[in-house]
């Protein structure tokens, strides 16, 4: 079961976008918007909050400005849709040490919920693509990125993310996003469409949406979490909105694009593991012993006649 995690929005009708005969529905049961009432309270909320997560006035604070701190917002409804839109209304702020400030926010479709950890606040060996901004460079000597960085992955569940390189053997893609304590909106939207994975942002104040990664064969299904380690930072969702497109398809693509609940991409190159030894048959491992035995009393013979003779030249040169 795939859910959602941290969408917000208000009602509206459909509304066509582009010229491709794509309309988008916002989708209210995976919608989240200001105020934030009764969220986290009880079951008939459809959203729960995890750690450390609080509901402010203005925006659901993720982490507070502290450090060894984590939380996370999850909708509780789960979420299959084939194409989507996901717009993220974030706020990144906080005083830190020389301009470093950790960790980092992560948005996330996964399989399961709830489940807190050292992944951006989330589990390690997820099920599903994550998309993080990662406010602070484990590496002291990082010289390829510039931070914060956007990047975005896919798990399906046998990959552990490698927190020391910033989860380079697993990325997909990347760029740089200078958000932090800006003092306009900033937006990330996540866009889904015939197993095509594009990710923009909004971060200049410009109210236009450029690319940041764009990735072709993606089969995924969802998130959001943060967490502090020893720097602090203030990471907060003020709101997101889950819209549903519906796309015009030929019949070639409708048997292409068919759901696929396992998440995949096209053609990547995982990190390099050691393929497990075969395990040892009953004759080899009868060998193995025998050989093993034999060798440790050949041993013992040769240690007791090197004793006897040294003892032999003593007892002359006693004499």
């Amino acid at each position: 079961m795939l859910l959602l995690l941290l969408l917000l929005g208000s009602g509206q009708g459909p509304r066509q976008v582009g010229a491709d005969q794509t309309f988008e529905y916002l989708r209210r049961e995976h919608s989240l918007s200001k105020p934030y009432q009764g969220v986290g309270m009880g079951s008939s909320s459809l959203w729960n909050l995890m750690g450390n997560a609080m509901a402010m006035i203005q925006y659901i604070q993720l982490t507070p400005g502290m450090q060894s701190k984590q939380g996370g917002l999850w909708n509780w409804v789960p979420c299959f849709l084939r194409d989507w839109e996901l717009q993220v209304h974030f706020k990144i702020h906080g005083q830190g040490k020389k301009n470093l400030h950790g960790d980092g926010l992560a948005i996330w479709y996964t399989k399961g919920r709830m489940q807190p950890g050292p992944v951006f606040g989330n589990m390690d060996k997820l099920v599903g693509p994550g998309v993080f901004v990662d406010t602070y460079p484990n590496q002291e000597k990082q010289q390829e990125l510039v931070f914060p960085h956007i990047s975005a992955m896919v798990n399906d569940g046998s990959l552990s993310y490698d927190h020391e390189w910033e989860g380079r053997p697993m990325e997909l893609g990347g760029c740089t996003a200078i958000v932090h304590n800006l003092h306009y909106d900033t937006f990330l939207v996540i866009c889904y469409v015939k197993r095509h994975w594009t990710i923009m942002m909004d971060i200049d104040s410009k109210h236009e949406q450029r690319d940041c990664i764009d990735i072709p064969g993606v089969r995924l299904h969802f998130g959001t979490s943060s967490i502090t380690g020893d720097l602090s930072n203030n990471y907060s969702v003020v709101s997101l909105k889950l819209f549903e497109l519906t796309v015009e398809r030929t019949p070639e693509e409708e048997n292409l694009h068919q759901d696929v609940f396992l998440p995949l991409v096209d053609n990547m190159k995982l990190p390099e593991t050691t393929a497990p030894l075969p395990p040892l048959s009953g004759l080899a491992l009868f060998l193995i012993v025998f050989f093993s035995l034999v060798f440790s009393v050949f041993a013992i013979v040769i240690d007791i006649i090197l004793y006897n003779k040294w003892q032999e030249q003593s007892q002359k040169r006693f004499y």
